[in-house]
């Protein structure tokens, strides 16, 4: 499928967004709510935590690029809190909702998002960035977010997740 966007510079960056957008659900896939809780006695972020994060993360970009709304489980990610200790997780099918709510409405996003917008500085509170440079981040740690829940698949028993 040919990608055709308004900024040359997005290319690269919505092939990756097409893949990723394809290998969130395969990678939650079957993990029961349970499983997608547990640490394994270690202090890693659970598969919940990991499978939230990201929907916050879509939902916290397309609110960057215009688009109002949030994840049903906004009040467990908002201000990119990190794991909240005990606290129950909405099961991954809830997510996994929020997750096709928003990404067909962000990809049309970053296909029609052009440089002037891209080369917006955003102050982070902790560095300053370009509106690039924040969507090159967040679609780089969505690779790294996917490949950690990839690896709990195998930690928990599960098969590895397939690329098909």
């Amino acid at each position: 499928m040919e990608i055709k966007t308004t900024s040359e510079r997005m290319y690269a960056l919505l092939v990756l967004f097409d893949m990723h957008t394809s290998f969130y659900s395969k990678a939650i896939l079957g993990i029961t709510t349970r499983d997608a809780h547990n640490r394994l006695n270690t202090k890693a972020n659970h598969v919940s935590w990991l499978a939230g994060s990201l929907v916050e993360q879509r939902y916290y970009l397309a609110n960057m690029l215009g688009i109002s709304g949030n994840q049903t489980a906004h009040k467990l990610f908002e201000n990119h809190q990190g794991i909240i200790e005990n606290a129950t997780y909405p099961p991954l099918s809830e997510f996994n909702e929020d997750w096709d709510k928003i990404s067909p409405l962000l990809r049309d996003a970053l296909i029609k998002v052009t440089d002037e917008k891209l080369n917006e500085e955003i102050d982070m509170g902790f560095e300053k960035m370009t509106a690039y440079e924040l969507i090159a981040f967040i679609i780089y740690r969505e690779a790294n977010c996917i490949g950690q829940i990839a690896l709990w698949r195998r930690l928990l028993g599960y098969e590895a997740i397939k690329y098909d």
